[in-house]
Order: C-alpha cells, then structure tokens, then sequence
C-alpha cells in the first residue's frame, strides 16, 4: 500500500499505537519487531481489542481486508510521519544535547503555547520510534512543533531530521552522555551537531548558546542564529539565587526582569534563557514569557524538590552522565544546609571510560562534607571508595527506611536504568 493511501487511512482514524496494552477504540496497531518481540504476533488481539486496522510486515499474521501488509512496519511508521509533516507548513523546533534537552524542551513549549497552538514530545518520546509518534499526534490546528531528539551514536540524529524536517533547531550542550555508542566525546559533537548540519543545509534557524564555543563552532554556516548565554549573545542573563529555586534575572534582549522558576539547580540557567530566547524570536512578550516559565513545574522525576516526613528531597532519577551528575553535586554541596546525604546509581553507556568516570565522580564527592553517602550498583562496585556501596536501588530503599533522618537534604539521582526513584516509593 502507498503510503498517501495509507495516509487516507490515517486522517479517518489519526490515533496510532504500538502496545495493545495502550490501544483505545477506532486506533491504528503499528505491529513493531524489536530484539526480544514481535508485534506481528499481536495484530489480531489489537483488531479484536477495537484496532480500526493493523498495519504488519509478515504475512503469516495477514488475517483480512483491515491488517494491512508492508515491507517494514517501522520504515512505514517515519515515512508516514513525514507524511504528515509535509502538511504543516509551521515552525518545527527541534532540541537535542548531552543534558538538559527534556526541560529545556518543557520551557519552550509552555513559552510557545502562550500564544501559540504547540504540540511537543510527551514524556520520552525522543527516539527512533517516539518522533514518529510525536508527529503524527500534531493535529490541524497546530501553529508550533517541538520535537525532542535523543540519540546515543552517531546518524542517529541525521535520520531523525530526514522524517522531521526541522526548521529550527537548538542544541543544549555535548557532554559526555553515550560515550560508548558515539566513540567519545567528540563523537557525541559530531552526532549532536548532525541537527545543526542538516539546518545548515536547509538554511534554517538555531538558536546557539554563545557561551559555549564548540556549539559556536558547530553552527557555523547557519544562515540564521539566535544566541544567548551569560557572557553574551540577543539574550543574557544570570542567576539571582539558587535555592531552593533558581531566579534568574534577564540583562539584556528581553525585559522580563526577574524570573522565579520551579527549578532547582543555577545549572538549569542556560535552559531558561533558551526559551527566553525562542520566545523573543516569535515576538512572544516579555510577560507572557516570564509567566508561562514561573508557572512551570518540573516532572517526571527531573530535578524535582519534595518535602516528605521533614526531610528534602532532589530527586534527578531520570538519567545520568559524568556531566549532569557534576552539576548536580556541585549544585547540592553549595546548597545552605546543615545535612545532606547523596544517594547516587551508577552511570551507564560510558563504554571503556566507565570506570574512569566513576572514579572521577567519586574523588569529586570526597571534596565536600556530607552526612552520608550511598552509591548505588553499576560500576561504583568496582572501584575502592570509602562510602555505603549498595547494589541496587531496592537495597536503597531498605537503607533509607532503616535511618531516622530529620530536616535532612537528599540528592537522589542515577541512570535511568537504576531506577533511583524507588527509593521514596
């Protein structure tokens, strides 16, 4: 089937899914493979469960006039979404970088909605099969598009761009996140900076944060560019105070003032002047741009701040690399409290760094006064330190419930693959 019919389909039934477990009445079942399954197994439980139609790529599983056979489900599901974004005619704003790209895309998105129509990636819809999805939830009244692109080797972005076609693009930092699958910090440049490759050849817009001059590098050539930073750049600003909330106060390019975020951490400084920036870009003003960014509220287990049972809590479970989890550390240590405790999961995707990595964040913990410190799983267990060594976030927990803290601070953060919010659960 071509893919305009199929896209006729679509435009009949615009709710597409991948996991029965999700599926809703009058959806399209996309029957996905993947290592340890195969969605085709599952067409005819979806069209039994209300699938208006499945769309499957083995014909054994071909059952009647609504499973409709491809060659490759996941090619079919980009090549639809691009499909349908060749129907706006809209900016598309797309965020990658090693940290910070979730909240950073968060910000611009509550900036744009403001005063505009904007659809933008739901929770961690940001790889090879979530853009697609994000895409084609864009209805017809969409003025904005704001796609989160994460990517751990390189040409991973590239490909993203061919069935996203961004307009505009902004990439947060390059750390060092995905060490193993980008061969190292300079893959991770050169597989982040395939964003601003393709807006290059596109002649589209980024926005550039100046402050940071291998992202002044990599944009090069771009024909337009917003930039922002600290130091300089159409919008610059720095941090009021950081705690318990960063306020950040604009200089110059915007007259927004003081602005009192949700966040916690003067490292979320840069994400806040972006969509400062961005916003100034679509001539959103200054005070819808300072009250869209005070009134929002951080998920998701990202640099959140709780109070339970007397005691504080950051929890930053999301993910982890040796940059974030710097960040993070500093930020807490500056924090102006009697006691604070870290408990801390490993960091993973580092490849043949790893343990240099650990033993970095390790040394870097020990120049500071903490109450306690427990680090968690992964390669923390191989290297000599002198903290609690736990295995994982479970045992955490049962150490956490085991103390009596009172008043006490509490970093919580690791890789997502060690579920460091277990521990408050």
């Amino acid at each position: 089937m071509a893919i305009s019919q199929l896209y006729q389909i679509y435009l009949q039934y615009p709710s597409v899914q991948t996991d029965t477990r999700k599926l809703k009445q009058g959806d399209l079942f996309f029957a996905l493979k993947g290592d340890q399954f195969n969605g085709n197994k599952f067409a005819q439980s979806a069209l039994d469960a209300g699938a208006a139609y499945a769309i499957i790529d083995e014909a054994e599983y071909h059952t009647g006039d609504r499973t409709i056979l491809v060659e490759d489900v996941l090619t079919t599901l980009q090549l639809l979404a691009l499909h349908h974004r060749k129907q706006f005619d809209i900016p598309f704003i797309a965020i990658t970088g090693s940290n910070g790209k979730t909240t950073t895309k968060e910000l611009v998105h509550v900036v744009l909605s403001a005063a505009y129509r904007t659809y933008t990636t739901e929770g961690n819809l940001n790889n090879h099969i979530g853009i697609p999805l994000t895409i084609l939830r864009i209805k017809a009244d969409a003025e904005m598009a704001v796609i989160e692109m994460g990517a751990n080797h390189q040409k991973e972005i590239e490909s993203y761009c061919r069935f996203t076609e961004p307009t505009h693009g902004l990439i947060t930092n390059v750390g060092k996140a995905h060490l193993e699958g980008f061969g190292g910090v300079e893959g991770v440049r050169k597989g982040k900076g395939e964003l601003f490759d393709y807006l290059r050849a596109t002649k589209g817009t980024a926005f550039v944060l100046w402050d940071d001059m291998h992202l002044r590098q990599m944009s090069e050539g771009i024909p337009v560019i917003h930039n922002y930073g600290v130091t300089a750049g159409e919008v610059t600003g720095h941090a009021l105070q950081s705690e318990p909330f960063l306020k950040v106060m604009i200089d110059s390019g915007a007259s927004a003032g003081a602005i009192e975020t949700q966040l916690v951490g003067d490292y979320n400084l840069p994400n806040v002047l972006a969509a400062v920036t961005v916003g100034k870009s679509f001539r959103i003003s200054d005070k819808l741009i300072r009250e869209a960014i005070e009134a929002y509220h951080p998920s998701n287990n990202r640099s959140q701040l709780m109070e339970i049972n007397g005691n504080h809590f950051i929890l930053d479970a999301y993910n982890a690399n040796p940059s974030s989890m710097r960040a993070a550390i500093d930020n807490f240590a500056r924090l102006h409290a009697e006691d604070k405790v870290l408990m801390l999961g490993a960091m993973a995707e580092l490849g043949e760094e790893s343990l240099d990595e650990h033993r970095a964040i390790v040394s870097f913990i020990e120049k500071f006064n903490w109450k306690s410190v427990v680090l968690v799983g992964g390669d923390f267990r191989k290297i000599k330190h002198p903290f609690i060594q736990l295995e994982n976030s479970a045992e955490a927990r049962d150490w956490f419930r085991g103390q009596t803290f009172n008043n006490t601070y509490l970093l919580i953060k690791g890789s997502r693959s060690m579920q460091m919010e277990k521990v408050l659960q």
